[in-house]
C-alpha cells in the first residue's frame, strides 16, 4: 500500500471513530452524560464485580488523577461508588449504583438507534469485511513491542 493510502486510512479511521463518539455524546447529553462519563459507565458495566481504579484508568486510557476527578463527579451524581477491595486495602473497586444500572438501558437504546442510522444501507458483507480488517489491525498493533 502506498504511503498516502496508509496515511488516509489512519486519518479516516480516527475521524470516523471521533464523529461517531461525538454524535453519541450529543445524544446522551440530555441524560447528563458526557463522553467521559458514559464510557466509564459502559466499561464498568462489563465487569460483574466492578474494576479497580487502576484497571479502569488503563481501559479508559487516562492517568490516575484524571480518573479520580471523573469518579468524584460520577459518585456525586449517583452513578458509581468506590468500595474497598477485600484483598488490598490500598485499592478501591468502582461499581455501578442503581442509577447507572437503570441508565445503561437508556445508553444502550440511544447507542443502538445511532448505530442503526449510521450503518443503514451498508451491505452486511461489507460490514463483516470491515470488522475483520479492523480486528486484524488491532491484533497486529497489540502484538508490536
Amino acid at each position: 500500500m502506498s504511503e498516502s493510502r496508509s496515511d488516509s486510512f489512519g486519518v479516516a479511521l480516527h475521524e470516523t471513530a471521533r464523529a461517531w463518539r461525538l454524535k453519541l455524546d450529543q445524544r446522551l447529553r440530555p441524560l447528563g452524560l458526557s463522553q467521559a462519563k458514559w464510557r466509564t459507565i459502559l466499561i464498568v458495566s462489563r465487569e460483574a464485580g466492578g474494576l479497580t481504579q487502576k484497571e479502569l484508568a488503563e481501559r479508559l486510557g487516562v492517568e490516575g488523577p484524571t480518573l479520580v476527578r471523573l469518579l468524584d463527579r460520577l459518585a456525586a451524581d449517583g452513578w458509581v461508588e468506590r468500595q474497598d477491595c477485600p484483598n488490598d486495602r490500598r485499592s478501591k473497586r468502582v461499581v455501578l449504583r442503581e442509577r447507572a444500572k437503570e441508565g445503561l438501558r437508556q445508553i444502550e437504546e440511544v447507542a443502538a438507534s445511532l448505530r442503526h442510522e449510521l450503518l443503514e444501507g451498508i451491505p452486511e458483507q461489507d460490514l463483516l469485511r470491515c470488522i475483520d480488517l479492523l480486528e486484524r489491525i488491532k491484533a497486529r498493533a497489540e502484538s508490536l513491542e
